[in-house]
């Protein structure tokens, strides 16, 4: 029998145990003295604080020109990723922007930060990434933040609010103090010492000084200073509040309450000793907090939030004004909102209030990548995801949030697509951002990622080995019928109309995936695309085409046009084209560099479909729909197959669905233009 000692091992280290030691430094006042002009910004408040733990996780660069910067403190580093917020870098750009100006004391330090959206719009999950950010924070050299404790008497008192030792400086000596620290501190803001001692404090600040005769020094002798580790947990400067039923909650449960047990041992009840500094206003200071779903709490509640905010004080119950220095997020949904908007009696709400619109996505990509996170390959997950089944999901999704284009040469699909940051002839970024300045209301209804993850998750414990977009279509189909959240039947059947246009879209992708499985000889295309530039070259520049014999003769304009109707050039813009596509050929060649057809999406496109129209006879793929296949056409449809496997990322049993479906499409069509053949 072994003794444990090697898995003891792992647990005990001696950077665990340094770590620890650090996080809970003790020592004197002057020693705090000490640290401060080594490093004065353990004196930040809590916007500052906030605002630079932002900072330090860094940022990306704007992917695309007219962007901005993406906040990587919103990849959820702590987490792993399973919280990121993906396609909100506007609205959270806005956010760090309010923290900003907070922290440089320019106004919104007085104010809740209001995070308004749709349900599941990930609202509750950016406050939870600046709670967790603020946590690990405040575990670093850069972060660290103190408190203190009296020790009288043989009692040792902590401060019941956490607050900073620097609010023991005498008021007439604090602006130099300041001044002091602020030496040389290169930030955009300005450290204060700002705030009184709470009144826990001031009771043993004022014995003290009775006891010493005015003399401050001995008072801090007192004072026993300690590091500050932010826990939510443990209630230490992060704090949350959420809405009850109003019989069951009260004022005392942000401002705190008398504790009675004490009164007795004090003989009074406004005796700072006998009362319990406990409420989430008290345990938030220093750091930050949150309200949940903050409109549905009773106007009484949100009375205490107005001192809070423009004073940066609450009052408990029997003392005065009590100083608070903390960051404070709520978060609420339309209906409450609009409560609100049309309430006279919460004017002076309103006006403490920075309202930050948290929509849905309006990028099917970025919607994608929120279900990846959710359903990436775990352990034990015994069905895979076929390719493009997250992608439709999210690109329904997406399309129940956009109104309908005004413009009357753009569908409902290329708008999403233009929203994805693809590219649909005839339109620009700057019409782009004009579309989503013309609907703001855009991304604040449609469908919430939650219900299509739902569907999801029911797709992945049914019975089939794959799940494809099919089936998640079906389910988010049938899902319509029972919806809480539609109560409107024309909602509910644009939705479902949308699920078509969905279906097709999907269709539209697999088929060109098999075109180009089928035409992936990349040798014979680049002899087609040779030809074709050939031809091309030899028609801009009104000479002869010298074939593979030696013999010259005209461009094969059958050959160019074959190729060029594949991508919708009319035959009064070939010219055009053809110029275009050698003063391009020319300027990479004038670079030094070689021409590569596959940098030309648009001429690659042609190519492959070309060479697909020219072997889609000799693969049979239709023949896949029938009951007899001959071994050769087994081998070349395999062939077809790996390709798609090791292209596209499908398994064999995928694969062989979408060869099935699009050799069932090629086969309606065979059927359709030979009855129209016939009727004619």
């Amino acid at each position: 029998m072994t003794d444990g000692r090697e898995l003891f091992d792992l647990v005990q280290t001696d950077r665990e145990q340094s770590r620890f030691q650090t996080l809970n430094w003790e020592g004197t006042f002057q020693d705090y003295l000490a640290i401060l002009e080594e490093n004065p910004l353990v004196a930040r408040n809590a916007w500052q604080r906030l605002y630079d733990m932002i900072l330090s996780h860094g940022h990306a660069e704007p992917a695309k020109r007219g962007g901005v910067k993406r906040w990587n403190l919103f990849n959820d580093p702590h987490g792993g990723g399973h919280d990121a917020v993906f396609g909100l870098d506007n609205p959270l750009s806005r956010l760090v922007q309010t923290v900003r100006a907070g922290a440089c004391g320019f106004g919104p330090e007085r104010r809740v930060v209001l995070l308004h959206g749709p349900v599941g719009s990930s609202k509750s999950t950016i406050a939870r990434l600046l709670k967790v950010g603020l946590e690990e924070y405040s575990k670093t050299d850069e972060g660290a933040l103190y408190t203190f404790r009296w020790e009288v008497d043989g009692e040792s008192i902590p401060s019941p609010m956490n607050q900073d030792p620097l609010l023991l400086v005498p008021e007439e000596s604090r602006e130099k103090v300041a001044k002091k620290l602020n030496e040389g501190l290169r930030r955009e803001y300005r450290l204060k010492i700002a705030g009184e001692l709470d009144p826990v404090s001031r009771y043993y600040y004022q014995l003290l000084m009775e006891r010493y005769a005015g003399d401050w020094s001995k008072v801090v002798e007192h004072v026993k200073v300690r590091r500050m580790v932010l826990c939510e947990e443990d209630r230490i400067g992060i704090g949350t509040f959420q809405p009850k039923d109003e019989k069951n909650q009260d004022s005392t449960e942000l401002t705190g309450d008398l504790n009675y047990r004490k009164i007795a041992e004090y003989g009074s009840d406004s005796d700072p000793r006998a009362f319990n500094f406990d409420g989430e206003f008290n345990v938030a200071n220093r750091g930050l907090l949150e309200f949940v779903e903050v409109l549905k709490l009773d106007v009484a509640f949100l009375y205490d939030l107005l001192g809070a905010t423009q004073e940066h004080s609450i009052k408990p119950r029997k003392f005065a004004q009590c100083s608070i220095d903390e960051v404070i997020i709520g978060h609420t949904n339309e209906p409450e909102y609009k409560k609100l908007q049309s309430n006279d009696l919460m004017e002076a709400f309103r006006d403490r209030t920075i309202k930050i619109d948290v929509p849905y996505n309006l990028s099917f990509e970025d919607e994608a990548r929120i279900y990846q996170r959710q359903f990436r390959r775990r352990d034990g997950l015994v069905r895979s995801i076929a390719p493009h089944t997250l992608e439709m999901a999210a690109l329904w999704a997406v399309l129940t949030r956009l109104d309908e284009p005004t413009h009357p040469n753009l569908t409902l699909l290329q708008k999403a697509r233009l929203y994805a940051g693809e590219d649909v002839g005839g339109f620009t970024r700057e019409q782009v951002r004009e579309m989503k300045h013309e609907s703001p209301r855009e991304g604040m209804v449609g469908i919430s990622p939650r219900y299509v993850q739902d569907s999801i998750a029911t797709c992945l414990v049914s019975d089939r080995h794959t799940v494809g977009p099919m089936d998640v279509l079906d389910a988010l189909e049938y899902g319509l019928l029972h919806h809480s959240l539609i109560s409107n039947e024309e909602t509910r059947k644009r939705y479902t109309q949308l699920i078509s246009v969905a279906r097709e879209e999907y269709e539209e992708v697999i088929k060109r995936e098999v075109q180009t499985a089928i035409s992936a000889d990349r040798e014979a295309i680049d002899r087609l695309c040779g030809k074709y530039i050939d031809n091309v070259k030899a028609y801009v520049t009104h000479e002869m085409v010298v074939d593979g014999t030696g013999r010259e003769r005209d461009p094969d304009e059958r050959l160019m046009r074959s190729i060029e109707e594949k991508i919708e050039i009319p035959e009064a813009r070939k010219d055009d084209f053809r110029h275009e596509l050698m003063n391009y050929i020319a300027a990479v060649h004038l670079e030094g560099q070689t021409f590569d057809y596959r940098q030309n999406d648009r001429l690659r496109r042609a190519l492959e479909l070309k060479m697909f129209e020219d072997r889609r006879d000799s693969i049979q793929l239709t023949s896949l729909v029938s009951t007899v296949v001959d071994p050769d056409t087994q081998e070349k449809i395999a062939v077809i197959r790996d390709r798609l496997m090791r292209e596209f990322g499908y398994d064999e049993l995928s694969a062989d669905e979408v060869l099935h479906r699009v050799a069932g499409m090629f086969s309606r069509s065979s059927s359709d233009s030979d009855g129209e053949a016939d009727a004619a």
